[in-house]
């Protein structure tokens, strides 16, 4: 199978500081809420999507205020009916990036989950979790002011 990494590009109606601020403080109006912001290097977020079952923990690994996002998983507990159990620590060591650039009244975000790749268990639900989150909500959220986040057990 291929080993290309998880990646999509949006264009949002948003400033880059703004966009930034998305990726590290306001994970709750377009992602699940996490139990910390992200303010600086080394900050741990433990994002549990409510009834509180399944959860990752991310480290910031390199912030540039407007510009970049990088945040290292360093611990995980993805639970999916029906999926194997090697699916749970999946998310281990991978590594979310975002590059954000402010195109005039525009900003370009490009993310990119590093060993979120085909051959793993999670990939079709990771990849459309992804999609559902990054590609339409956070869109959603800096075009108009408000995402669609995970708020309880079904969307």
């Amino acid at each position: 199978m291929s080993n290309t990494n998880y990646s999509r590009t949006i264009t949002v109606a948003a400033s880059a500081e703004d966009a930034y601020k998305a990726l590290t403080q306001g994970f709750e109006y377009w992602w699940t809420k996490p139990d910390e912001p992200i303010t600086k290097v080394n900050d741990k977020a433990t994002f549990t999507f409510p009834p509180g079952e399944g959860h990752w923990t991310f480290q910031a690994t390199d912030l540039k205020p407007g510009q970049y996002v990088e945040m290292v998983c360093i611990d995980a507990l993805h639970l999916h009916e029906g999926m194997p159990k090697a699916i749970e620590k999946e998310w281990l060591d991978t590594k979310i990036i975002w590059h954000i650039k402010e195109t005039g009244r525009q900003s370009e975000i490009h993310f990119e989950h590093r060993g979120l790749t085909p051959d793993l268990h999670c990939y079709d639900v990771c990849r459309e979790g992804w999609d559902y989150f990054f590609v339409d909500s956070l869109k959603a959220y800096l075009d108009t002011g408000v995402g669609t986040p995970h708020v309880g057990k079904s969307r």
